[in-house]
């Protein structure tokens, strides 16, 4: 298993407590107000997409699982649709990496296409 794939979850499952705080006091910088969060996300319906969007308008990204909409109907197009719409409208970027991953940024973020060290 790649770095990527134990960050981003590799195709399993993750609940918010297969995270773990770490303290930052330790880290030069640690005690300083984020401006920009990075939220992660469970896509398994329509109701879902309202949170993302928030966040993104908001100014943050979202990282988003999308394994539940792997059937092909219509509800997952405009899922689909409805976040290249927020990313069109903010100026951000949005990409799906793998068949269970996307990532939807705000302005002025842009994900990059290669791999680092790929150059």
């Amino acid at each position: 298993m790649g770095l990527m794939s134990k960050i981003l979850g590799g195709g399993q499952s993750r609940s918010a407590e297969d995270y773990v705080e770490l303290d930052l006091d330790d880290v030069a910088g640690g005690g300083s107000e984020a401006t920009m969060h990075v939220h992660v996300a469970e896509i398994d319906g329509q109701a879902s997409v309202i949170d993302i969007k928030d966040a993104v308008y908001d100014g943050d990204v979202v990282v988003a699982d999308i394994t539940r909409l792997r059937t092909k109907d219509s509800t997952v197009e405009h899922i689909m649709d409805e976040l290249r719409q927020v990313a069109q409208e903010v100026d951000g970027d949005i990409v799906q990496k793998g068949d269970d991953q996307i990532i939807v940024t705000p302005t002025g973020v842009r994900v990059g296409r290669e791999k680092l060290g790929k150059r």
